[in-house]
C-alpha cells in the first residue's frame, strides 16, 4: 500500500527553465512525509512525535532519479511507501507523478533513509512500537 498526496506546483518551485528545480523534489518528499503523519495522527501528528514523544527522523541518505519535468501549474502526486523498516532506521520510497494535465506521467523516483533518534540526546533509538504499527501497511514486500 502507498500513501498519496497531491499538491500544485507553485511558481516558487520552478527555475529559469520553467521546470521544477531538482532540490524541490526533496521538498515535495518531505511535504508528503508530513502529510502522512497528519493523515494518521491528526493535525498535530508530526508535531506530537517531535515535541511530546521526542522522536525525530533525520535524513542520513537521499537520492532521486529524475524522469520527466514538472512545470508551474501542474499537479504533483507524491506516492510514499516504506522500502525498509529497520530496527532504528526507515527508508522511505517516493514516486512523483504529474497528475494533471492528463495523462498521468512519472516524473521522479526517490528514497530517503532516516535514522530514528531520541531528540533530547540526538542518539539512535529503536523504531517505537507506536510508529512501527502506524507504518506497517506501507512496508513494501522485499523484491
Amino acid at each position: 500500500m502507498t500513501f498519496t498526496f497531491a499538491t500544485p506546483v507553485r511558481f516558487a518551485d520552478v527555475d529559469h527553465a520553467g521546470i521544477v528545480y531538482y532540490p524541490r523534489f526533496f521538498d515535495l518528499f518531505h511535504v508528503a512525509f508530513e502529510e502522512l503523519w497528519r493523515a494518521r495522527l491528526g493535525l498535530a501528528g508530526y508535531l506530537e512525535l517531535l515535541e511530546r514523544d521526542r522522536v525525530g527522523f533525520p535524513a542520513v541518505r537521499a537520492e532521486c532519479a529524475f524522469v520527466a519535468p514538472l512545470r508551474f501549474g501542474d499537479v504533483a502526486e507524491i506516492e510514499l511507501a516504506i522500502a525498509r523498516l529497520g530496527a532504528s532506521s526507515i527508508t522511505w520510497r517516493y514516486r512523483v507523478h504529474r497528475a494533471s494535465p492528463a495523462p498521468r506521467v512519472p516524473c521522479a523516483d526517490g528514497s530517503v533513509t532516516c535514522a530514528v533518534v531520541d531528540l533530547d540526546r540526538f542518539a539512535s533509538i529503536a523504531v517505537p512500537e507506536r510508529v512501527r504499527a502506524l507504518l506497517a501497511d506501507l512496508v513494501e514486500p522485499p523484491p
